[in-house]
C-alpha cells in the first residue's frame, strides 16, 4: 500500500462525523491535514491533536463555506502556509429537509452554497495549485440522495446530484494534468446527524437498506483514502458506499 507522506490534505468539514474520519485516517497514512470548521471549535481542537499524535501536521482553519470568498480563502491559506496541496476532499455539507411545499428560498439557497457552491469555489481555487504540481486528488463526498432521490429532500438532492455532474465534468478537463477528480456517495451513515432521528423513523430508514445496518464514517473514509493513495487510474468516477440501498 502507498502511503502519502509529505502529502498535504484538506478535509472541509473535518471536525466531525465523516469527515473527521477522512481526516484521520489521512493523517495515519503520513499526510499533513488542514481541515475546517464554522462554529464549534472545541471540536476542531480534539481532532487536531488526535491528528498531530499520529506525528503529521495539522491545521484547523474557521470558515463559512457557503461563502465563495471564505471557501477560497481556506484554501489560500493552507497553500501560503504549507507551499503545496496534494488531495482535497469536499466534505462539507448540510441539510434544510422539508417538502416542497414548505421549502423556502432560504432553506434553497443555504444547501446549494454550502453543499454545491464550496465545493466549485475549492476546486476552482485548488486546481491552479494541482496544475502547476502536476498532481492532484480531488475527491467530492455526494449522497445516494443525488442519484434517486428523497422525499423532503429536493434542495439536498439538487445539491449532490450537481456534486456528481460536476465532478465528472471537472475529470475530464483535469485527467492529462494528472489531477484525478472522483465522487462518493454514501448511503445512509451513522453521525451525530442520525442519532437525532427518532428511534422508530430509525427502523423504517435501515430496513430500506440491504445490508440490514447503517454505513460506519470509518467506511466511507477508507474508501476516500483508497482513492487519495490507490486509484492513480480511476477518474470521473463515483463509488457508492450504501449497503445496496441504491444500485
Amino acid at each position: 500500500m502507498q502511503d502519502l507522506k509529505g502529502r498535504v490534505a484538506v478535509v472541509t468539514g473535518g471536525s466531525r462525523g465523516i469527515g473527521r474520519h477522512i481526516a484521520l485516517q489521512l493523517a495515519q497514512r503520513g499526510a499533513d491535514v488542514a481541515i475546517n470548521y464554522r462554529s464549534r471549535q472545541s471540536d476542531a481542537d480534539e481532532v487536531i491533536k488526535e491528528i498531530e499524535a499520529t506525528g503529521v501536521r495539522a491545521m484547523a482553519i474557521k470558515a463559512d463555506l457557503s461563502t465563495m470568498p471564505a471557501a477560497r480563502g481556506m484554501i489560500k491559506k493552507v497553500h501560503e502556509d504549507w507551499g503545496r496541496i496534494d488531495i482535497l476532499v469536499n466534505n462539507a455539507g448540510i441539510t434544510r429537509d422539508k417538502s416542497m411545499r414548505k421549502l423556502t428560498d432560504d432553506d434553497w439557497n443555504e444547501v446549494l452554497d454550502t453543499n454545491l457552491g464550496s465545493v466549485y469555489a475549492t476546486c476552482s481555487e485548488v486546481l491552479n495549485i494541482m496544475l502547476e504540481q502536476k498532481y492532484g486528488r480531488i475527491i467530492n463526498i455526494t449522497s445516494f440522495v443525488g442519484q434517486a432521490g428523497n422525499f423532503g429532500q429536493a434542495n439536498y438532492a439538487a445539491s449532490k446530484g450537481g456534486i456528481i455532474a460536476f465532478t465528472k465534468t471537472l475529470a475530464l478537463e483535469a485527467a492529462k494534468h494528472n489531477i484525478t477528480v472522483n465522487a462518493i456517495a454514501p448511503g445512509f451513515t451513522e453521525t451525530e446527524m442520525l442519532a437525532q432521528v427518532p428511534e422508530n423513523i430509525r427502523e423504517q430508514i435501515v430496513a430500506r437498506v440491504p445490508m440490514g445496518r447503517f454505513g460506519q464514517p470509518e467506511e466511507i473514509a477508507r474508501a476516500v483514502v483508497f482513492l487519495a493513495a490507490e486509484g492513480d487510474y480511476i477518474t470521473g468516477q463515483q463509488i457508492n458506499v450504501n449497503g445496496g440501498v441504491y444500485m
